[in-house]
Formats: structure tokens, sequence, C-alpha cells
């Protein structure tokens, strides 16, 4: 309908500018882009300046993704009209959408520093002295602009001035944005005195404001270490008076417990955590001062009697339970034992909590006893007593929260997640995959009564995961209602086991998640920055840009972009479409590697499980580095394949052509120039990579999963691959020869030929095994087995690529071979080697397929005759047993499902076989 109006009109007027533009957004929105853009640019060549035109132009190129051109239409604009003020913000907006900072005289983010230093930032702070001279600053975001711009020179001693001069009361909006921002400066400028005595004079007035204290004792330590002494007569700095020797803080800090004690009220926790805070940087500086505080088992006891109720007690406690000796630690948790007041012994021997305050202080005894390492001490009867009292616990603990909402915790929770981790040490130490089942029928238990507690969520994704389990992983993870930032920090829990378990489907859907997020991020940023500019907030503005700059270099980003890619190649290319036309549709290019390896960021939240276990069994700075190091060499693998396959394609597009002069004019040189450089990087990476994978990282349990590294290695994946690609190079050789002078190639491109069967036969072999079998009443899985499964039908996939780019080079060659044939009447003619080699290949390729596919269906057949109701579960409530048996059905669903998908696309790979017919 727009359409046509838009058509009567010019009918009428020819020159209606906006009625053009109009016309081109109904276009637009049925999907005729090119005639779209068309009909934009005859009327942006004109260079409006009318309002209509210029605003529905805007809308038109915000549909279109093109941004950058919206500058150039108020550059345009502000040419003609100079004084007109909103053409100006227009533009100002546009460029600050683009990102084209140097345009907007906005420094913060100007690529060269000593720009930014010598000419933006100057100019500047010129602009708004003038402002303050004429003291036209009204607005706290103009204090705060000019704020930013002396810090950014350097200028701390100015920016002081300013914060505590009048320009600093108008800075109200946030709670102490003064005080803050003054530390701040006496930090970078190392002003100890008046950091000392900020902070003890805010400390005064609110000692429960933990920011300040780390200051208090930062300073402390820097004026001891420096001497300092305070002057003779007079103020000891301008902030007042200045706390400079250990007993004088420890004075203070016992002050202020001594004022808490004495209230009526509920005592604050900050003072009695700086009194450990305090003695921790004591004994690291060993000082012996340290006494003067007190005996740490005391008042760790004295800190729990206090606030033992709180949930937070336990994360209060457990960064200072390195300051008692190991011979104190059960003395400790025994102390603390005495003060839960817990009622009468009950039947299973148990004494339970009587309210949801004692249950608390009973939780945190726990709690700390497994932080201490108590726990993991104990033998395997021991680990199964204690398992059987958490659980006691739990169970009795669900009836204080009977009335509770679904979106709400119960009380108890915490016993059945560490009951859990209870079982997962037993699970790692013995081998037992009994230990595990039961932790899963546990958790699907938790999960009935709290629905919404996101920890069990977790840790259920990551055993099922563990298990070769996808598909229960993806509701469980979709509950978890992944918000933003976070499909960036935890998607990885997903996206690293989908594909590689088969489920093709959830794997794209995974990947869909997180790419949406990225994408939308590129575009919800601009506006973000956009809003900050309209409402004065300045100082978020680096901050929204950080964030973009964080998210583009993210490393979860890179990977989900290229397995994507992967995978519709793997479930689309040769079947929907040909792998060129794949490749275009992707607009993916062999020459171009967009992933910023320089500066990739990490942003997995790798402490996103709740974790009590002692520091010599967390997760180390370490492990973070391996663990990265590990994703970037996979990583790096996977793109190096995914733009070999790209390059493939090119060669695979290429006219046939006889005369290599005549190729490499038309660059096909060149593309098999960049498939050997490719080939070369690729070899070298897996050099490097099987290096790594010897070292056999393990991480702890609750952290970052291992990648697909070391698998794809030892089932001869990646190996295979590359020999596959590396033929595709003879076959480029034997194109540009021609069969008569090739039969040295031919020769090796048909062992060539016979190797890759031999491997492909191999990791086929690694496949074979049962995947879930019962033996005398217990479950055994081997998830390994169904990740090679998937490793040699990506392999497969690649085989019958490089197979059909053979193919399209032996035609041509058949044709004027039976040419020939009838002009010489001569009927003996043998074919050549490199025909017979390739008929050789694709009957092997088509037996390969036809044993994975029977392999496959003996595993449906069994699994599907697994009767697992005669899983021996004895001792178990009736209850238990059946939420353990949902979980057993939920794993040998989810494998009957990734076995029917790797069937179906080998059933579909089998079509691709019958086309490879010369």
């Amino acid at each position: 309908m727009a359409i046509q109006q838009a058509d009567k009109l010019l009918k009428k007027h020819k020159d209606l500018h906006c009625a053009k533009v109009l016309k081109a957004i109904g276009l637009q929105r049925t999907g005729k882009q090119d005639e779209a853009f068309t009909l934009a640019q005859e009327v942006a060549t004109l260079e409006p300046t009318d309002d209509n035109s210029l605003q529905a132009l805007t809308i038109l190129y915000r549909e279109m993704h093109r941004p950058e051109l919206v500058t150039k239409l108020y550059e345009a604009a502000v040419k003609k009209v100079p004084l007109s003020e909103e053409y100006h913000s227009h533009l100002f907006m546009a460029y600050a959408r683009v990102g084209e900072y140097k345009k907007m005289q906005q420094a913060i983010s100007a690529q060269d520093e000593k720009l930014a230093q010598t000419m933006f930032l100057p100019l500047a702070e010129r602009m708004v002295e003038k402002m303050v001279k004429e003291e036209k600053i009204e607005a706290e975001a103009e204090v705060q602009l000019y704020f930013m711009i002396l810090e950014r020179l350097g200028k701390c001693v100015e920016a002081l001035e300013v914060i505590r001069g009048p320009l600093g009361e108008k800075l109200t909006s946030e709670l102490q944005s003064r005080e803050n921002k003054c530390m701040m400066l006496y930090k970078r400028l190392q002003r100890w005195p008046e950091c000392n005595a900020l902070a003890h004079k805010l400390l005064l007035k609110n000692p429960d404001d933990w920011q300040f204290y780390p200051a208090y004792f930062d300073s402390l330590f820097h004026l001891v270490d420096q001497s300092w002494s305070p002057p003779e007569e007079g103020e000891h700095c301008s902030e007042g008076s200045v706390h400079h020797t250990v007993a004088e803080v420890v004075r203070f800090v016992e002050e202020r417990i001594k004022g808490e004690d004495s209230k009526e009220s509920r005592s604050l926790r900050g003072p009695y955590l700086a009194r450990l805070e305090l003695m921790h940087r004591l004994r690291e500086r060993g000082c012996p001062e340290e006494s003067l505080l007190g005996e740490p088992l005391e008042l760790m006891v004295q800190f729990f009697n206090k606030f033992g109720d709180k949930p937070c007690c336990i994360t209060d406690l457990k960064i200072y339970l390195h300051l008692l000796s190991p011979e104190q630690h059960v003395q400790f948790i025994n102390r603390l034992s005495e003060a839960v007041p817990l009622g009468n012994q009950e039947e299973e021997g148990f004494a339970f909590p009587e309210d949801t305050k004692a249950l608390q202080r009973h939780l945190c005894v726990c709690q700390l006893s497994r932080a201490l390492g108590l726990h993991h001490s104990l033998d395997v009867d021991g680990k199964l007593h204690l398992i059987t009292e958490l659980k006691a616990h739990y169970h009795h603990g669900l009836k204080f929260g009977k009335n509770a909402l679904k979106t709400e915790l119960q009380f108890s929770d915490m016993y059945c997640l560490m009951a859990a981790h209870v079982y997962i040490d037993l699970w790692t130490e013995t081998g037992d995959e009994d230990m595990m089942w039961q932790c899963l029928g546990l958790l699907q238990e938790g999960l009935f009564h709290s629905p919404s507690n996101a920890q069990f969520k977790l840790l259920l994704l990551l055993l099922y995961c563990r298990l070769g389990a996808f598909e229960p992983v993806v509701d469980l993870y979709s509950s978890l209602d992944a918000k933003h930032v976070q499909h960036d920090t935890i998607g990885f829990l997903l996206t690293r086991y989908a594909e590689s378990l088969g489920q093709f489907a959830a794997a794209s859907q995974s990947c869909n998640f997180s790419l949406r997020f990225f994408h939308s991020n590129q575009k919800d940023t601009s506006e973000y920055i956009i809003q900050a500019y309209k409402y004065g907030a300045f100082e978020k503005i680096p901050e929204f840009i950080a964030l973009r700059n964080r998210l583009n270099q993210s490393l979860h980003f890179a990977q989900v972009r290229t397995e994507r890619m992967l995978l519709d190649l793997f479930l689309e290319a040769d079947i929907v479409l040909s792998l060129e036309e794949s490749v275009k549709a992707m607009s993916l290019s062999a020459e171009e590697d967009d992933i910023p390896w320089d500066s990739m960021r990490d942003n997995r939240d790798l402490t996103v499980f709740t974790c009590w276990d002692p520091k010599d069994r967390q997760l180390t700075d370490e492990h973070r580095r391996q663990s990265l190091e590990e994703e970037s060499m996979w990583l790096r693998i996977r793109s190096l394949t995914l733009r070999l396959l790209a390059s493939l394609a090119a060669l695979g597009h290429m006219p046939s052509q006889q005369n290599s002069e005549i190729s490499n004019e038309n660059g096909v040189g060149d593309k098999t120039s960049i498939l050997s450089s490719l080939l070369s990087q690729l070899n070298q990476t897996l050099q490097t990579a099987a290096q790594m994978a010897e070292k056999r990282i393990q991480y702890p349990f609750l952290g970052p999963p291992s990648t697909r590294l070391v698998l794809a290695l030892s089932s001869g994946s990646c190996q295979c691959q590359a020999a596959a690609l590396q033929l595709s190079v003879h076959l480029h050789e034997l194109e540009t020869a021609g069969h008569d002078e090739s039969s040295e190639l031919q020769t090796q491109i048909c062992n060539g030929f016979k190797s890759i069967v031999v491997q492909l036969q191999e990791i086929l072999n690694k496949c074979k095994g049962d995947l879930l079998e019962m033996k005398e009443g217990k479950l055994k899985t081997q998830p390994s087995l169904l990740e090679n499964l998937v490793f040699f039908v990506e392999t497969m996939c690649i085989v019958l690529w490089m197979a059909s780019y053979c193919a399209k080079i032996l035609r041509p060659l058949k044709t004027s071979l039976q040419k020939k044939k009838k002009k010489k009447k001569d009927a003996n003619t043998a074919l050549p080697v490199v025909m017979c080699g390739f008929q050789e290949l694709t009957g092997n390729l088509q037996d390969l397929l036809t044993q994975a596919m029977e392999h496959i269906k003996g595993q449906e057949t069994a699994m599907t005759a697994l009767k697992l109701a005669t899983l021996t579960l004895e001792g178990y409530t009736q209850e238990e047993a059946s939420f353990t048996k949902a979980a057993t059905d939920k794993v040998q669903s989810s494998y009957l499902r990734s076995l029917q998908e790797v069937g179906d696309l080998l059933k579909k790979r089998t079509e691709t076989i019958k086309n490879l017919k010369i």
C-alpha cells in the first residue's frame, strides 16, 4: 500500500524527495533491498536539507544496517545549513553511532595516545575552562566532564581542586561521589597521609563501609615503609590527623568493635571483618603486632557467634581460614558445633535444628568443614555416612519452606548441593558410576522442591554434559534465563558440548542464542552511548565503549561464529546447496582471518559454580591460563579448517584449464597458494597442539571443561582432515598438468586415497563399543564413543568434499579420453591410474558409511532393549529411586536422539557419494 501511495505522489510531483525515500522504505521491508538502495541513493546524491527526507533516509539506512551513510547525509546538510544546531546535533549522534570519536573531538578512545594528550584533551580542557571562568557551569554533568578531562590529562592536582572546590558540591547524584573521587586521586598522587586521614574520617561516620578499610590499611603500610612522621606543628595534612603507626590503627579498629559490642541493636559486620583483614595483612608482612589483635581461632569463633545465622557468614570467614594452623581445624569446627542449637536426636541418629536461624548456623559449620578439607580426608564409608547426614538435614529442612513460592529457594537447598559435591568426590576418586547416578537423582529431587535454584541447574547441566547427554541440557539452560552479557560469560557451558555430542539441531539453536546477543550488542551499545550524551552521563561513555570492545574481542564470540559456520557446512553443504554456494551464502573468505588473536579476551565466568573446596583443590591462575591456551589452540584449528574449506570451494569453482599460464592469470595459482599456505599453518598448529595434548592437563571438576582437542587428535580426525585437504592441492596440480605427463603425480594421489580410507576406518573403529550398557545391575556409559562418532562424521564430510572436487576434475578428462578412443578406434586404451584409484575410493567410502550406519543401528537396538528399570537401587526410598530413574531415562533418551541425528546425517551423505560417478 505504502509503495502504491508513494508512486501516486511521484506521478504528480516527480521531485518529491521524501516520497521517493518512503517508497524505498517500503521496498526494503518487502525484501527488495537492491531497488530500495538505488532509489535512496538517487535522493542522497542530491544532498537534501529538508527535515522529512533526512529523517526518512536515516530510518532506511538504520534498517539496512548502514549507519555510516547517515553521517555522509548530515555532513552534507551541515555544509549547506551551517547554522542549524539541530543538524549539528544529528551529525554528532551519527558519528557516535559509528564510533567516529576523532570527529566528535572526543579523545578518550583516540587510538593515538600522544595525539590525545597533546591535542584533543588540551583543546577540550580550554573549552571547559572558558565556561568555568564565565561561570556558565551549572549542571553536574558538566563538572563530571571537566573532571574526566583533567583526570585523563593526568592533571590530578587540578582535578582535586575542582572536586574539593565549589564545583565539587554539584556532584550529588551518587552517594559519596566526591569522597570516592578524592580517594582515587590521593591514591594516584600517592598522597598517603591524605588517603589515611580521609579513610578514617569516613569510617568514623560509617564503620560498616567496607570500601574504605582497604584504603585505610594500604595507606598505613605505605606510611610505615616511608617512615613518615607528622609535622611538629599544625595539621597532619589537609584532611586532618593521620594514623601512621600499626598501634594506632589496631586501636582504631578495636574502638570500632567496642562501639558495636556496646550497642543494643544488631552489630555491624564491618569492624569485625576489618580486624581479621588487618591480622591477615600483618601476618603477610611478618609484623609482631599481629598478637595485639588476639588469637585468630577465638576471633573467628566470636564472629560466628555473632553472625553465624547469616548466609554471608561462610563467605566472610572462608577467606580468613588460612589464619588457622592445620592442627586447629578440627578444634575450630568442634567449637563452632557447640554454638549450634540442635533439638533431640531422632530415629536416624541425627539431631536437627528447630528453626531457620539454627539451620543457617549448622549449614555454615558444614560449609566451613568442607572448606577446611575435612570432607575430603574421609574414607569411602565416611563420605557415604556424611551424604546420609546431609540428605537427612536437607529433607528435614524442607518443612521450613512448605509455603514458599516457586521462585523462592528452600532454606535447606545447600545441604542438597553439598551432598551432590560429596557424591562427585566419590565418583572421581573411585570411578564408581553409581555415585554419579545417585547424584543426578538427588539434584533432580532438589530441583523438584526448588524449581528456580540456579546452582542445581548448573550442576545438572555439567553432569549431563560429562555423561554425553545433551538433550536434558537445553531445557535446563533456557530455564536459567541467561540475560545479556551472561550469554558471553556462561554460554560456553552449552556451546562446548552441543555439536560434539551429535545433537546438531540443538547445537544450531545454542549457537544462535549466543550470536543473537553479540550482534544486537553492536547496535545496542551505540544507542546507550547516544543516550549517555543526551543525558550528560559522560562518565558512562568510556564504560559503554569498553563493553563493546570487550564483547567484540570475546573468545566465546569467535568460537561460536566459527563453530556455527562449520556446523552449517557439515549439515548442509552438498546436501541442500553445493559447497561453493554454501560458502558464498556465508560470505566466508579464505584470505581473511577475522579473529582478533592479539586482543582476544576470555570473558568466561569460571567461578559460576558454588564451591567450598579447600584452596589446594580450587581453580588456580595457572589452570585459567592453560584453559585459555587450549581454547585458543582449538579455535585456531577450527578456524583454519573453515578457511581451508572456503579455499577448497574456490578451487572447485574454477573453470577447468589445461594451460597453467592462463590459470595463473585468472588467479587459480593464487587460490592454490592460499590453500597451501593455510595447510602449512594447520600442520604447524597440529604439531603444537599434539605437544599440548601430551600434557593431559586436568582441571578441577567444577573448573572449565576441556576442549575437544585431545579427543580430536587421539581419534585421528584432525590428521585425516588435513590429509584430505592436502590431496586437493595435488588434484589441482593434476588439473593444470593434464593426465599425459602426470603418471607419478597420479600414483601419489592414488596412494593418498588409500591412506585416507585406512585413516577413516581407524576413526570408525574408535567409535565401536557400547555407549550405554548394564552390567550386574549397574549402568556404564562411554560418552567418548559418541564424540568419536561425531569426529568420524565431520571427517567424512571433508573427505567427500575433496572427492567431489576430484570428480569435477576427472569428468572432463574422461570425456576427452573417450573422444580420443573413438578417433583411434582402439578399445584397449587403459584408464588413467587416477580414475581407477578414484573409483576404488568411492567404493570404499560407500562401504565405510554402510559400516557406520550399521554400527549406529546396532547401538540403537541394544539401547532400546535396555530395561533401566532393573537398576539395583537398594537402600533407597521409593521417591529417591524415582528421581534417579528419571535421570537415567533422560540420558538414555538423549543418547538415542544423538544416534538418530548422526544416522540421519550419514544417510544424507550416501546421496553425496552417488553423485560422485565420473
